[in-house]
């Protein structure tokens, strides 16, 4: 079956959780669960017969309750970090929850991944092959500290080439800030194999925004040349992680100019998949789960280094650097974004 859908839990107060299957003639699989909208398992061939999970997650609702690992979470309002938990626009200041130390992170505590979304349209297959399903989140006015209603629509749509792309459309009822992405942590050798230091990475960034001790860049666009963030030739992720205190936290300046563009390859080295990101946002923050500590599926403990997230974003703290593109939309002026994971596999 091409779509499906099946039980996956209650929420604390009783309502039900889901989880909807997207398949494509290959036997690829995307699963997503309505807690959070966040994307549960990625299924892909590795050219051997065999099929391989990639993305970590958990096994039902109660993961997702309470998922401090952020495992295929949807952060908003803002994704990131928001320097001293608070900001100024059109003359007023908003304030925020500091989460993380005094600054914002992911605009919790009141995260969005652990909110029951709503099916908005399918799942469904569409007349090429294709299949999808669109989730829907009102936030409030006010929500999470920031001005305005934001109303969310995000569409899962696998294809038949391997695939899965996340649109996102997000209306304000005032000016705001929208910083949207998808916190899935990957490891292409398959969820449980461990450590992914041993993965490839290709990163088209010439360069990157240098941050301070809490993660707060420091308004600097620096060049990669020479540094252990050059990652212009395939190296492996693990090759100079020593270099960098606690492995990558580090977000880098795309150069798409807010085209959809391939930004990114990485490769698993014993599965041989490898997956391509394609993305119109201007930064990636490279993530390699340095402070992982969570149980996932099948009860797998998952520790350091055993996934890495590939987050498409505007910059961490850009409200505060007008040098950085800016994540500030109005009435009329809605948030669209979309970033391609697209999967393959070396011939065996």
């Amino acid at each position: 079956m091409p779509v499906a859908t099946r039980p996956f839990g209650h929420c604390e107060d009783g309502r039900e959780v889901h989880l909807y299957e997207l398949q494509n003639s290959s036997g690829m699989r995307a699963c997503v669960t309505d807690l959070g909208a966040c994307l549960q398992a990625v299924v892909v061939p590795d050219g051997r017969g065999s099929f391989v999970d990639v993305t970590l997650g958990y096994d039902g609702a109660p993961g997702y309750l309470h998922n401090g690992a952020d495992f295929g979470a949807i952060v908003g309002r803002n994704a990131n970090r928001i320097a001293g938990a608070s900001f100024e626009l059109a003359g007023t200041t908003y304030h925020l929850a500091a989460n993380d130390g005094p600054n914002s992170l992911h605009s919790g505590p009141h995260f969005w991944f652990e909110r029951l979304w709503k099916l908005a349209d399918g799942p469904r297959q569409n007349g090429d092959g294709s299949c999808q399903l669109t989730l829907n989140l009102l936030s409030r006015p006010g929500d999470q500290g920031f001005p305005g209603a934001l109303d969310v629509f995000l569409t899962y749509r696998l294809f038949e080439d391997g695939r899965l792309e996340l649109s996102f459309e997000a209306m304000p009822s005032a000016t705001t800030i929208v910083n949207l992405t998808c916190h899935a942590y990957w490891n292409l050798n398959g969820h449980a194999a461990g450590s992914v230091l041993s993965h490839e990475l290709w990163l088209d960034c010439d360069r990157y925004t240098p941050s301070d001790a809490r993660l707060i860049p420091t308004g600097e666009l620096a060049d990669v040349t020479g540094t252990p963030y050059d990652f212009r030739s395939t190296k492996v992720l693990g090759r100079d992680i020593w270099l960098v205190p606690g492995g990558y936290d580090t977000n880098f300046v795309l150069k798409n100019d807010e085209r959809v563009e391939r930004v990114a390859r990485l490769t698993g080295d014993q599965s041989g998949i490898w997956m391509d990101v394609w993305t119109d946002a201007p930064g990636l923050q490279l993530y390699t789960a340095g402070g992982l500590d969570a149980l996932g599926k099948g009860g797998v403990h998952h520790g350091r280094f055993d996934g890495v997230a590939l987050e498409t974003q505007f910059f961490p703290d850009a409200i505060h650097h007008k040098n950085f593109p800016q994540p500030v939309y109005a009435p009329g002026h809605p948030f669209v974004s979309r970033t391609v994971f697209a999967f393959g596999h070396a011939e065996r």
